[in-house]
């Protein structure tokens, strides 16, 4: 498997990732985001987002296998950190170490950039991902409630 950052080729790819996510998070309606407007936003003038992206070693049908998405939030505590909003293995390659390979390249990229920290989210009922977390340390913050504000 490859390690690379993510190309304006690849949000195709990952668009079909993000929505094998949703339906896994049982939300495959949410996705609303266009694929135009995705690309502009990763790979435009002034990008918002970075990710990292697996292959498989073969010549897989499926051209991506995994991915990690994030942006750089400011904490008027901490300074500039790191927010994955997303990542994901595709269900067929789950339990091969690729979400550790994920998970060592953002801190190595957190670190390289000066991020004080990584934070993302995670669904009370994802055991598995809860379970996978813990392995790096992780720690779960239950004082937080999470406000949306949809416009």
């Amino acid at each position: 498997m490859k390690i690379r950052k993510a190309t304006i080729e690849d949000c195709p790819g990952m668009l079909e990732l993000i929505r094998e996510l949703a339906a896994y998070e049982k939300a495959p309606e949410e996705v609303t985001v266009d694929p135009r407007h995705f690309e502009e936003s990763g790979f435009g003038e002034k990008p918002v987002w970075w990710a990292f992206v697996v292959e498989a070693d073969d010549a897989s049908s499926i051209p991506l296998i995994a991915f990690a998405l994030y942006y750089i939030r400011y904490s008027t505590w901490k300074g500039q950190t790191m927010y994955l909003e997303d990542i994901l293995v595709t269900e067929s390659m789950r339990g091969k170490g690729i979400g550790k390979m994920l998970i060592e390249k953002l801190i190595e990229e957190a670190k390289e950039k000066g991020f004080k920290r990584i934070t993302w989210q995670v669904l009370d009922w994802n055991e598995p991902a809860i379970n996978f977390y813990k392995k790096f340390g992780a720690k779960f913050d239950p004082q937080w409630t999470n406000v949306i504000l949809d416009l």
